[in-house]
C-alpha cells in the first residue's frame, strides 16, 4: 500500500508538472502565431508549413533559439581539492562561444579514503588547448554532472555558417555572396563555403517549394536531424567526435543515409555528442601511466559529455548520448544513433524517446571507422510513427554499404508505416492474435536497483498489452526469476535451441576458459570438448552448464576496432594530413591515457585480424539468430518483449553497477538483442522513483577504486523515465513495430523533460 501511495504522488507531481509545462507551451504558441517546435511531430511541422503558420527556415530559427538556450556545458571537473579554475572558453556554438564552469567538485566526493590510495595517479579533470584549434579550450579527464544545469551540451556541431567548420571557421565560411575569402584561407574552403548551411538550405527549400511541397517526393521535408558525430556530413565537422586535427576536418561525402536524408528534404542540422569513435585499438607494449577507473562517463574530447535532460546530476546513458538527449529536449526533430551493444536503446530509455533499430541492413551500418557485424544505425523521434516515417524515406539497398546487401524480401513491400496501429485503434484490442514472448532472463532482480523498474514492466506488460490490447503472453522460464503463474511458460526453451544449435555449429564455444585457465562451461561427468558430448547434447541427453543463458552467450567475441577499418576510411577520406591510423595518433588527443596507449599499440601492428584465436562475432550472429528464430517457430512466438534496462540512471561521474550475473554494468542485459543484428524499438514506459546508487570502494591493496553494488535507498528528486522494448528474430520488423506503436497508443508515456520547455519569449525570435 505504500508503494501505491508513492507512485500515486510522483504521478499527481508529475501532472502538475507537465500540466505547467503544457500551459506554457500554450502561452507561447498563442504569441508566435499558433506553432510552437516543442514536441512538434513531422507532420506537425510540415501542416504548421502548409497552413502558413511558419516556414522551414523559421522552423529551423526556433530549433537555433533552443540551441541557444539549452545547448550549453552541463559538467563540473573532479579535481583533487575542488578548487576553483580560471575561466575558459570553447568552440563557437549557436553563436556564441562555449563557456566552461569554473567551479570544480573535489575528488573525495566520488572516491573515498582518497589519502590512502597508493596506485597509478588518478586521471582527474582539468583543461586543456585543443590540438585542432589552440583558441579552444577542453574539458579533460573525470567530470560530474551538475544538477540543475540547465543546460545540456547535447549538440557537438551546428550547421552555421563561420562554426560548423574549425578548418574553415569564421569568415574562411563566407557565403560566396560576401565577396573573396580573407587572405590565409585553406585553399579547400573555397569548395566548402559553396555548401549552404542549415538556415541557408531552409531558405531554399521555402523559394523552391512555398506552402505546398510534395510530401511523396520529399517525406522528410524540413524535418530537423542531429546524427551521431560517428556519422560523415559533407557541410559539418566530422571528426568522430575526436579532437584531431585534420587538414580538412568535413570530409567530401556523407554517410549513406544522411545522404539520402538529405535527398528527401530533411535539415542536416547538427552533430549530436557522443563518445568519440574509438578508432583503432590494441593491446601491446604501450601501458597507460595513469589510472581512469571504470565509470559511466560516455564523452568524446571534442564534444564533451551530455547529460539526462530529466535530471542534468544523472547519466544520458550509452555513447549515442546526445542523440536521445537533443531529440528528448526537443533541440532538433529526430536523431540518428549508433548502436554496436546499447549505444542506441540506453539513450532513448533514459531519456524518454523511442529508438528503432531494423533487421541489420536495412539502414546504413554503424558509423566510419568503426564499421562491421556488430554495428548499424537507428533512428530517435519522439514518437514511434515518425521513427517509421523516417525509416520507411531511408531504407534499402546503398552500393556503398556492403551491410545494406540483404535479400529484398526483409524489406516489405508495403511501407513499414502500413503496421503502425493508431490510438483510435486500441478500443478494438489490435494485438489480438499476436503471441508475445515475456523475456524473464532480462527481467530478473539482480540487486536491489533492480527491483522497482522489473516489476514495473511485468505490470505493464499483463495490464496493457495482455489485458487492454488483446496479445496472448507466454514467458520464458529462469531460474533466478519466480515463476509468474498467470502467464503461460514457453514449451521450448532458449537454452533448448542453445544445446541443439552450439553442439552442432560452434562446438569451439565449449572451449572457452576462464582467466585462471579452467573450462568455464565444464559439467560434471562430461568432456565438453569431445564429440560425445556435442552429440549427445544436441540429443538432450547431456546437460547444458548453468552458466549458459541468453544473458551469457552475447559475450566474449572477436568484434574490436582494428587498423583495418580505420585506415580503410582514411583512404576513402583522403585527408592531406591525416592518412592512416599512424597519422591520426600523431595528431590528436586521447581522453584518457589508457586510450592514448591502445592507440599506439594498434598504430604500430600489422594484423588486420582483432584476435586470431577467439571465436567470431559475425559467426557467432549467425548461430544466435537460429536459436531465436527456432524458439519463435516453436512456441508460435512474433515478437519478444522485457525492460529495456532494469537500473536507474546513474549518477553521471559516479560508479555504474558491477557486472553481475552476465546482466552487464553498461548495458545491462541487452547485448544479445544487438549481437543479433535484429529488429529493436524502444517505446517510453513511465518513470522510476527510487534507486540505489553504487558507490566506489577503495580495494583491499589500496590500489584501484572498484565499483560496489548500492545499498541505501534514494527517493530520486526528478523521476527519471524507463522503457518498454520490442523486439523479434531477423525480418520480423513489421510485427515489432505493430506491437511497439499499439503499446504507445494505449499508454502516451512520454512527459517531455519539465525543466527544459518553452524558450521564454523575452528570448525568442519569430518562427514565421
Amino acid at each position: 500500500m505504500a508503494i501505491k501511495r508513492q507512485l500515486k504522488a510522483f504521478m499527481g507531481c508529475l501532472m502538475i508538472t507537465a500540466a505547467t509545462v503544457m500551459v506554457a507551451t500554450i502561452s507561447a504558441r498563442a504569441q508566435l502565431g499558433g506553432f510552437q517546435i516543442e514536441e512538434a511531430s513531422i507532420a506537425d511541422i510540415q501542416n504548421a508549413i502548409r497552413a502558413g503558420q511558419t516556414t522551414c527556415r523559421g522552423v529551423v530559427k526556433a530549433y537555433l533559439d533552443r540551441a541557444k538556450t539549452y545547448n550549453g556545458v552541463c559538467t563540473a571537473l573532479l579535481t583533487k581539492d575542488g578548487a576553483p579554475i580560471p575561466p575558459a572558453a570553447g568552440m563557437m556554438r549557436a553563436g556564441s562561444l562555449l563557456k566552461y564552469p569554473t567551479q570544480t567538485v573535489p575528488a573525495s566526493t566520488v572516491f573515498p579514503n582518497l589519502d590512502q590510495y597508493t596506485g597509478l595517479p588518478l586521471e582527474l579533470g582539468k583543461m586543456i588547448t585543443s590540438v585542432s584549434d589552440p583558441r579552444v579550450q577542453l574539458q579533460y579527464g573525470w567530470r560530474v554532472g551538475i544538477p540543475e544545469a540547465g543546460q545540456l551540451n547535447a549538440l557537438e556541431t551546428l550547421n552555421i555558417r563561420g562554426e560548423r567548420s574549425i578548418t574553415c571557421k569564421g569568415d574562411f565560411d563566407k557565403a560566396p555572396s560576401a565577396g573573396p575569402l580573407p587572405p590565409g584561407a585553406p585553399a579547400a574552403c573555397e569548395e566548402f563555403r559553396k555548401q549552404p548551411d542549415a538556415l541557408e538550405r531552409a531558405a531554399e527549400l521555402d523559394r523552391q517549394h512555398g506552402r505546398n511541397p510534395d510530401l511523396a517526393k520529399l517525406p522528410m521535408y524540413c524535418a530537423v536531424f542531429s546524427l551521431k558525430d560517428w556519422y560523415d556530413s559533407k557541410d559539418m565537422r566530422s571528426t568522430g567526435g575526436n579532437d584531431v586535427n585534420f587538414a580538412m576536418d568535413v570530409p567530401r561525402v556523407d554517410s549513406p543515409d544522411i545522404a539520402v536524408l538529405r535527398s528527401k528534404g530533411a535539415i542536416i542540422y547538427a552533430v549530436s555528442t557522443a563518445s568519440n569513435v574509438p578508432g583503432a585499438s590494441a593491446q601491446g607494449p604501450h601501458q597507460p601511466t595513469m589510472e581512469f577507473p571504470e565509470t559511466n562517463l560516455q564523452y568524446a574530447p571534442w564534444g564533451g559529455q551530455a547529460c539526462n535532460p530529466y535530471d542534468t546530476a544523472r547519466v544520458p546513458r550509452g555513447t549515442s548520448n546526445g542523440s536521445g538527449v537533443s531529440v528528448s529536449a526537443n533541440l532538433v526533430t529526430c536523431g540518428i544513433c549508433e548502436q554496436t551493444s546499447a549505444s542506441c536503446k540506453g539513450p532513448a530509455s533514459r531519456n524518454g524517446v523511442v529508438n528503432l533499430l531494423t533487421t541489420k541492413g536495412v539502414l546504413m551500418d554503424g558509423g566510419t571507422i568503426y564499421s562491421d557485424s556488430g554495428d548499424r544505425a537507428g533512428i530517435h523521434c519522439k514518437t514511434v510513427q515518425d521513427a517509421t516515417i523516417v525509416l520507411d524515406a531511408i531504407k534499402g539497398y546503398k552500393s556503398d554499404d556492403m551491410f545494406t546487401a540483404i535479400p529484398k524480401g526483409i524489406i516489405p513491400k508495403e511501407p513499414y508505416a502500413s503496421f503502425l496501429v493508431p490510438d483510435s485503434a486500441v478500443k478494438d484490442k489490435p494485438l489480438k492474435g499476436m503471441r508475445i514472448g515475456v523475456v524473464r532472463e532480462f527481467m530478473v532482480k539482480h540487486t536491489k536497483n533492480d527491483v522497482a523498474i522489473s516489476d514495473q514492466i511485468d505490470k505493464e506488460i499483463k495490464a496493457v498489452l495482455r489485458d487492454k490490447l488483446g496479445a496472448e503472453l507466454v514467458e520464458s522460464v529462469d531460474p533466478m526469476y519466480p515463476d509468474d503463474p498467470s502467464v503461460p511458460n514457453m514449451k521450448y526453451t532458449f537454452r533448448d535451441a542453445i544445446a541443439e544449435v552450439y553442439s552442432h555449429n560452434v562446438p569451439e564455444y565449449f572451449y572457452r576458459k576462464t582467466p585462471t585457465g579452467e573450462l568455464e562451461f565444464a559439467v560434471p561427468g562430461w568432456d565438453v570438448t569431445s564429440v560425445d558430448y556435442d552429440v549427445a547434447l544436441g540429443m538432450h541427453r547431456a546437460p547444458l552448464s548453468d552458466k549458459i543463458n541468453l544473458r551469457s552467450i552475447s559475450e566474449g567475441y572477436t568484434n574490436p576496432a582494428t587498423i583495418l577499418r580505420a585506415n580503410e576510411y582514411l583512404a576513402r577520406r583522403v585527408d592531406a594530413r591525416v592518412k592512416d591510423w599512424a597519422s591520426w595518433v600523431a595528431n590528436a588527443t586521447f581522453k584518457t591515457d589508457a586510450e592514448r596507449a591502445r592507440a599506439l599499440n594498434a598504430a604500430e601492428s600489422k594484423d588486420p585480424r582483432p584476435d586470431p584465436d577467439g571465436i567470431s562475432y559475425l559467426q557467432m550472429q549467425s548461430v544466435n539468430r537460429m536459436v531465436i528464430m527456432k524458439v519463435m517457430q516453436e512456441n508460435k512466438i512474433d515478437v519478444f518483449v522485457n525492460p529495456e534496462n532494469t537500473l536507474p540512471a546513474y549518477r553521471l561521474g559516479g560508479a555504474s553497477e558491477p557486472e553481475v550475473n552476465h546482466r552487464g554494468s553498461a548495458s545491462c542485459c541487452q547485448r544479445f538483442t544487438a549481437l543479433l543484428g535484429s529488429p529493436e524499438v524502444d517505446v517510453p514506459a513511465g518513470f522510476v522513483t527510487v534507486a540505489y546508487d553504487p558507490k566506489y570502494v577503495l580495494s583491499p591493496d589500496k590500489k584501484k577504486y572498484i565499483a560496489v553494488t548500492g545499498d541505501v535507498k534514494v527517493d530520486l528528486p526528478h523521476p527519471l523515465p524507463i522503457s518498454m522494448m520490442f523486439w523479434a528474430g531477423p525480418g520480423s520488423d513489421p510485427d515489432v513495430i505493430k506491437a511497439a506503436s499499439a503499446y504507445e497508443a494505449a499508454t502516451h508515456h512520454r512527459i517531455p523533460p519539465p525543466a527544459f520547455g518553452p524558450v521564454p519569449v523575452d528570448q525568442q525570435r519569430s518562427s514565421r
